[in-house]
């Protein structure tokens, strides 16, 4: 075997990295949580569901990597700063942010009322702001690093009934490529991921929202080309990919990852 290929398998490794994961107790941020920590990385999980999130971090330990779970709204800067301040703590430093945490309200701006509005913001906007600004300056104190945001398939296009999630994705998308325009020079890359429906329990969670059978709404979801919903384990590899070495030139970057629902749906 050459060097060459030596060193091309070695890309995606994240050996002596530190990861935070925000929504990592579940869905694709507990596939990015396992799949990083078999890579080498140091994992810490922060969400709001305590049982669950120290779950996936003995699950880790168990398969002997590192990993920690902080309880936390990371809609609060007291939160986020306890976070950081404990990720620094344990583990020396920050290399790979994940600001995974989301949520959505299937509604019209009719149906939408003000809270939800506000709360879909702040969960899936306001907490990559708030992470972020804490967390670069740590990155570019070490020298550089990645973040990672997740927007969605319909924060490039339009969906129904899903006003202020579309207006929040669409927010990631921009944000992202501003971050990435700011701090570039300081070699901190920072791209987003946009998937389509992908088999967790936010999208079962749709179907009660609008009130249409399971069923019935995961089987118009895998009307894609590839004729189905994305596993979180897929959304997984696409945020190893920027977090790794193998995206090293790669910033400003909007990833679709949805089988290819963009592409258009077969007829």
């Amino acid at each position: 075997m050459t060097n060459s290929v030596i060193e091309h398998m070695s890309d995606h490794s994240l050996a002596g990295k530190v990861a935070l994961i925000t929504g990592g107790a579940s869905g694709i941020g507990r596939a990015t949580a396992l799949l990083f920590a078999r890579e080498g990385a140091s994992i810490v999980i922060a969400d709001l569901n305590s049982q669950a999130g120290q779950a996936v971090a003995e699950e880790i330990a168990h398969q002997g990597g590192q990993a920690i779970f902080e309880r936390a709204d990371v809609t609060k800067t007291a939160d986020c700063e306890r976070v950081v301040q404990r990720t620094v703590l344990e583990f020396g430093g920050i290399h790979v942010l994940f600001n995974n945490a989301g949520i959505i309200r299937r509604a019209s701006v009719l149906e939408l009322t003000e809270e939800d509005w506000d709360r879909v913001m702040a969960v899936n906007v306001k907490s990559i702001f708030l992470l972020s600004r804490l967390v670069i300056p740590i990155m570019a104190k070490a020298g550089g690093g990645s973040v990672i945001n997740m927007s969605s398939g319909w924060g490039l296009v339009g969906g129904p009934r899903a006003a202020a999630y579309c207006a929040a994705k669409g927010a990631v998308v921009l944000l992202t490529k501003a971050m990435a325009v700011d701090h570039g020079p300081q070699n901190i890359r920072v791209n987003c991921i946009c998937p389509g429906d992908t088999d967790t329990g936010m999208l079962r969670n749709e179907a009660q929202q609008l009130g249409e059978p399971e069923d019935r709404f995961l089987a118009e979801s895998a009307r894609r080309p590839l004729g189905r919903v994305g596993r979180p384990d897929e959304i997984a590899q696409a945020a190893l990919y920027l977090a790794s070495d193998a995206s090293s030139f790669v910033t400003g970057t909007a990833l679709v990852v949805d089988g290819g629902g963009l592409a258009g749906s077969p007829s």
